[in-house]
């Protein structure tokens, strides 16, 4: 790569009266602009160096890769005469000027806390759709199969309880998850929502007596928003408790005082409050849903992936939790909010299919297959922001073909009984008895999604091509580097990467990060680890190894370029709670000590640990696949590569 010539045409086409400020981290350039705008994207995508680009937090990302994107940095800084910046330095400079907006502070406090519990609101969601099905007459004759097979009548009983569990003690959960985001300690979070969850609440008695006041026991069982506040003043009375009391009594009275005050209100102010907001909130959105019908529903079909973008959509697992529930319990209309986004989740993959029949460009058929995929699964942002996007017109088609869908699904009355993923398999969650219109609903969306995509795209989709004009020395240059490249892939060899860590090991698509889970550095695997020291994968040379000790790249003996990605955003930490056992450079044999991480600090400090395996020279094989092991330790087989 000739960093010189990227760093040139990164600050071309992003404007360089338009950068503000540069960074970076493991992977990708990371910049503040005047004007996202003013951007030439597709000089960018056009630029065979650059993985991919987009933007989070006030920040443009330009994806590089491991070694070459410091490279880059340095010939940027020396081309913009910018001030070299960490992440976080920069970090501030993205957040200046921008204003404090209440309601996106309150979804994002609501997406921190309930992101890292739907999966087991899902699981929840789908022992509940499969103890429907059992249980649900007239789905395969007039009688349920229970029913009809006695013999299943306790298998059925058990998936009830296991369904009905983790939204019973969800306050548990909620509270557990909420403590992380407040900074209180999660066991006492914990305690809060056992409290708030005791069975015997209102067993014996129906108020409590104190002080002349008449306290209502009530069990908030299903309950988000009480659980979340009772947290919120935990933390705030455990801080200020670890201040104000000596050292030798904090340890016994800080839990006692902050749990007791905190029960205190809970069960008379903060609990009956909320609850009853809570309940006001959810009669109000089922009383809408009720009035509008399937208009209401067709019109929340065309705005849903709109609502996406912006991040709302964070604060939807708060409300349908309410409405699962209520609907468990013989009350409501069901979860038509599930409904709507697999409408429109559907409709967002057909139009990012359409697009790879449309274009003649590898990297975005590339891109399109997968993120096409990963929408109809229920994941949308890869084929929101890689695909729909950048060409405009597809995200609008999908939009009529949600709408159109979802206004369907509402004049068949179709509502889901639980979570689970909103897509093609959200079936599973589906009422029984809405089964079949279902189907039709997400057939519907699809069809009408492609069709308009690719119809329109026949007609007006212009692939803009950056075709520089290069002198003979040039390309003399270029061809020179493509034999290179041709001579350096003849000598790549079949090969298997081992794990450098030990957990479980999940499709990179999975991760939480979309560098990673779009496939833009490459394919690979993902481990959630379980043990904090990381190994070498290979035999070969250490190509990287960043100071903030979160990344190592390597060189394997057989060819593999290998990315060892300790941790999302983990650069921010700035090697705290990391250790490094090796130098740029350095030989190492498979299984060597690479370094350690204290992953209940790194988790602590809010990060996600997952780590990810990513074999960055990926297009020089024929193919790279996870190996399918669920749990690995460090030196088990993970990735297989193929030669050509």
């Amino acid at each position: 790569m000739d960093h010189k010539k990227v760093a040139k045409n990164v600050v071309d086409a992003v404007g360089r009266d338009n950068l503000i400020a540069a960074a970076h981290c493991a992977t990708r350039l990371r910049l503040v602009l005047k004007d996202d705008k003013k951007v030439n994207q597709a000089a960018l995508d056009a630029d065979p160096d650059v993985k991919g680009t987009f933007k989070t937090n006030g920040q443009y990302q330009v994806i590089i890769g491991p070694g070459d994107v410091n490279n880059v940095y340095d010939e940027l800084i020396k081309d913009t005469g910018l001030k070299e910046l960490s992440t976080d330095d920069l970090k501030k400079v993205a957040e200046q000027g921008q204003k404090f907006n209440p309601v996106m502070a309150f979804i994002k406090l609501l997406s921190d806390i309930f992101v890292p519990i739907i999966p087991a609101l899902v699981a929840g969601g789908l022992l509940m759709a499969l103890n429907n099905f059992l249980t649900q007459p007239g789905l395969f004759g007039p009688k349920s199969i229970v029913s009809t097979s006695p013999v299943i009548k306790g298998l059925s009983d058990m998936i009830q309880l296991m369904s009905a569990a983790p939204f019973i003690f969800m306050p548990i959960l909620v509270a557990i998850s909420a403590s992380k985001r407040f900074g209180a300690n999660r066991f006492l979070g914990a305690a809060i929502g056992m409290i708030m969850t005791s069975p015997d609440l209102g067993k014996t008695a129906k108020y409590w007596d104190i002080f002349g006041m008449h306290v209502a026991q009530t069990n908030y069982a299903y309950q988000v928003i009480p659980v979340i506040a009772a947290v919120w003043v935990l933390a705030f009375l455990e801080k200020r408790f670890h201040k104000l009391l000596p050292a030798a009594v904090d340890f016994t009275f800080t839990p006692l005082l902050s749990v007791m005050i905190t029960g205190f209100l809970t069960f008379t102010v903060i609990g009956p409050v909320l609850k009853t907001a809570s309940d006001m909130l959810t009669n109000g959105i089922v009383w809408l849903y009720d009035t509008t019908s399937f208009v209401g529903m067709g019109i929340f079909g065309l705005t849903y992936s709109a609502i996406v973008m912006t991040g709302l959509h964070q604060s939807f697992p708060a409300i349908e939790t309410q409405l699962v529930t209520a609907f468990a319990n013989g009350h409501g209309a069901g979860d038509f909010i599930f409904v709507v986004a697999s409408m429109a989740n559907v409709a967002q993959g057909a139009a990012t299919f359409a697009i790879y029949f449309l274009t003649k460009d590898k990297k975005m058929k590339s891109l399109s297959s997968s993120a096409g995929v990963s929408a109809l699964l229920g994941i949308t942002e890869p084929a929101l922001f890689g695909v729909n996007l950048k060409y405009k017109f597809p995200f609008f088609c999908a939009l009529i073909g949600s709408g159109v869908a979802a206004a369907f699904a509402g004049l068949m009355h179709i509502i889901a009984a639980s979570m689970g993923a909103a897509g093609f398999i959200g079936f599973l969650s589906i009422y029984p008895k809405s089964i079949p219109m279902y189907v039709v609903a997400e057939l519907i969306s699809f069809a009408v999604a492609f069709i308009l995509t690719f119809i329109y795209g026949k007609g007006h989709m212009k692939e803009e091509q950056v075709a520089p004009v290069v002198s003979a020395s040039e390309a003399a240059e270029t061809e020179a580097k493509v034999e290179e490249q041709v001579a350096a892939e003849s000598k790549l060899n079949d090969e298997v990467i081992a794990a450098p860590i030990s957990g479980e090991s999940k499709k990179l698509t999975d991760v939480n990060d979309p560098v990673f889970s779009t496939l833009a550095m490459g394919n690979g695997a993902a481990v959630v680890p379980t043990d904090g020291t990381i190994y070498a994968p290979v035999d070969g040379e250490l190509t990287v190894a960043y100071e903030t000790k979160h990344a190592y790249g390597l060189k394997s003996d057989n060819g593999a370029e290998v990315l060892i990605h300790v941790g999302i955003d983990t650069v921010n930490l700035k090697g705290q709670h990391f250790k490094s056992f090796v130098k740029q450079g350095q030989k190492v044999k498979k299984g060597d000590k690479l370094g350690t991480v204290d992953l209940d600090a790194v988790k602590a400090a809010g990060y996600d640990t997952t780590v990810m395996v990513v074999v960055t020279n990926t297009m020089n094989y024929a193919s790279v696949d996870r190996i399918d092991n669920t749990k690995v330790n460090h030196g088990d087989n993970l990735v297989a590569v193929t030669a050509r």
